[in-house]
Parts: structure tokens; sequence; C-alpha cells
């Protein structure tokens, strides 16, 4: 092998190894679009595409009010119950993001919520937990709280 190609493919190999060093390393534009994406899907009445941004794990946890709950599957089916037709699901806002890396592998992230109903507009706070899965970044902590509502 030629010097010239030996030289080449060490450019290419800490480029691509530099890149995703970077990445993981940066998780914040990846996080914010997986955030955007769950927010799409949502609006679209896409539970499935909106759990894609959580761990496929039965890990994951979701905890919300007096609940916690175990399991990709199962936080699955506790959206699909309690969001059971468009006009519950509503239009869903994220805002006030706010991501911290916590190593090459880990980010949180606290951000706001707010659902646009014809009868309310629920909204709160939330913490999530991502870590640098094989498929990406992913969920693996989710704690949402509801503000009390307006009286």
């Amino acid at each position: 092998m030629s010097i010239l190609r030996r030289i080449s493919l060490l450019i290419l190999a800490a480029t691509v190894f530099g890149s995703a060093a970077a990445a993981a390393a940066e998780p914040t534009a990846e996080i914010c679009e997986i955030l955007h994406a769950q927010q799409r899907a949502w609006n679209r009445g896409d539970i499935d595409g909106f759990m894609s941004g959580y761990a496929r794990s039965r890990s994951t946890i979701f905890v919300s009010e007096d609940t916690v709950t175990r399991g990709w599957q199962t936080v699955r089916n506790r959206y699909k119950k309690k969001y059971s037709d468009r006009e519950k699901m509503g239009t869903l806002a994220f805002s006030d993001l706010e991501i911290t890396p916590l190593g090459p592998s880990a980010a949180i992230v606290i951000g706001r919520w707010q659902l646009k109903r014809k009868i309310d507009k629920p909204h709160g706070r939330f913490t999530l937990v991502f870590r640098h899965l094989t498929e990406g970044w992913r969920i693996v902590h989710d704690h949402t709280s509801a503000a009390a509502p307006s009286s």
C-alpha cells in the first residue's frame, strides 16, 4: 500500500472517529431534533412515532403524578390509553429546553410542555435523562409534572 493511500486512510479514519466522538460529546443538536420529532409525531396523532424518542427497553421509566411506569411497552400503553383520540391529544409544544451533557453518553434535559385542546390547555414541566445507545440518543427516564389547572 502506498504511503499516500495510508495517509488518506488515516485522515479518513480520524475524520470519522473524530466526528463520532464530537457527536457523542455534544448531544444538544441531536436531542433537540428528537424532541422536535416527538412533537411533530404527537401533533400528527402518532403515538408510536412519539415513542420512538424513548429507549425501547424494559428499564425505561416514566414518572407522572403518583405513578411510576416501567418499560417502553407499558409507557406506550399508558399514552395510548390516556390519549386515545386526537381531541385528547391536542397540539403539543415543548419550550424552555435546557440540555446539560453529563458525559459522552448521557444528558439531562429540563423543559416545559403544553397541550392546546378545545376544552383546556394543560401544561407543566419535565426532566428527561437521555442515554446514547446503539440507535442514538434516547430517553431512558422521564419525569413529567402538570401544573395545577387555572381557576
